[in-house]
């Protein structure tokens, strides 16, 4: 089954909605922030400051590029990633 992607603003709701449909769908919820903090090992703000904006979103892509297709998730992005480095091109 194909992934679910929710954008939207920061703090729109997307986390809070992505686990009540994955739960619904019997997917697994994953979001892309959390996954970057584990990564990074670091708070998202301190990525900021440590590391600079232009890290944090090729780490958002580098994420992104990482979840397989067909995986029966509903995955939760950053409120910017679909605005960064091509992560959702229209077509």
């Amino acid at each position: 089954m194909k992934n679910v992607f929710l954008i939207g603003l920061p703090s729109s709701g997307k986390t809070t909605l992505g686990k009540q449909l994955a739960r619904h769908a019997r997917y697994r919820f994953v979001d892309t922030d959390t996954l970057i903090v584990k990564e990074e090992g670091m708070p998202i703000p301190d990525i900021f400051t440590r590391k600079g904006e232009p890290y944090f979103r090729e780490a958002e892509a580098r994420i992104l590029r990482a979840i397989r297709p067909d995986s029966k998730l509903v995955i939760a992005t950053g409120g910017g990633m679909p605005c960064f480095h091509d992560n959702f091109p229209l077509r």
